[in-house]
């Protein structure tokens, strides 16, 4: 278990857990693939806010990670270090190309330093390795997922994911997610293999209010105590029911138990099963 807990000197103390760090083994990063990102509190170019609840700024760099490897495929790399990222849940790795060229990847749980990673079409089955997914057995956990071919892993990429390849079928595969919902993936993209590091994040206790302010999170209230123009279950000053048949959200369609995803959303079309095993229409 890589989580701390600490005295109980304070009431904020006394639940609040962290990371040991076990795993890190620099404590700065490579200044040549860090960037200072601007603060702007969700908002767009005439201010408007348009994420609520974000706010507060707490002086981090962001690190360069490489997400796309086109342009290195069959170059074998050695993991030089593994670093804690301050903008993500998972640990990332510093990594030496043969041609002497350092990027940051994704770490995965069992990734140590003086590792060797590759991508390849056809990569040997090695946790971290990187390979076209038809070229992965049935059972085997991916991350690092590209859903479009030759765009960039943008799927399973926080703390602890993976995904689990079914079945090989024509020019798809069939990957089945945490969720039981299983999703066609075109046998030319790209995964790795493994499961992404820092599995224990979700053991973390925040513990304390102004923690979550670090974090950029501004304070919320219940939506029965605003104005009747901000939310639909308005209250004036007293916490009395919301007196509707089902919860609304802020504007005005039912909250619970109701389905989200557009039905002309385009990628429906390659979602086999949904998340209670139906099948898809």
């Amino acid at each position: 278990m890589a989580i701390k807990k600490f005295k109980p000197t304070t009431p904020g103390r006394r639940s609040m857990t962290w990371y040991t760090f076990e795993e890190v083994t620099v404590k700065k990063p490579n200044r040549s693939l860090t960037v200072k990102l601007k603060s702007n509190a969700w908002r767009n170019n005439t201010w408007t806010i348009t994420v609520r609840h974000q706010g507060g700024w707490h002086a981090k760099k962001y690190r360069l990670v490489d997400f796309y490897f086109a342009d290195k495929k069959d170059i074998v790399a050695k993991v030089e270090s593994i670093e804690y990222d301050p903008y993500r849940t998972a640990y990332i790795a510093l990594v030496c190309y043969k041609d002497w060229e350092r990027r940051y990847i994704l770490a995965h749980k069992a990734m140590k330093v003086w590792d060797k990673v590759v991508t390849a079409t056809e990569a040997p089955l090695v946790s971290g390795n990187r390979m076209e997914i038809w070229n992965i057995p049935v059972w085997l956990q991916v991350y690092n997922l590209e859903l479009i071919v030759w765009q960039w892993a943008s799927s399973i990429r926080s703390a602890g994911t993976s995904w689990t390849i079914v079945s090989q079928e024509w020019e798809y595969t069939q990957v089945k997610m945490p969720s039981s919902e299983i999703r066609l993936v075109h046998k030319k993209c790209f995964a790795s293999l493994w499961q992404v590091s820092n599995p224990d994040h979700n053991m973390i206790v925040i513990g304390k209010a102004w923690r979550s302010r670090w974090m950029w999170r501004r304070p919320t209230v219940l939506w029965k105590s605003m104005n009747p123009v901000d939310h639909p279950h308005w209250g004036w000053e007293w916490h009395t029911p919301i007196w509707m048949k089902a919860p609304k959200t802020p504007w005005g369609k039912k909250a619970l138990w109701m389905k989200t995803r557009s039905r002309k959303k385009t990628t429906n079309k390659w979602i086999l099963k949904d998340k209670k095993w139906r099948l898809m229409k």
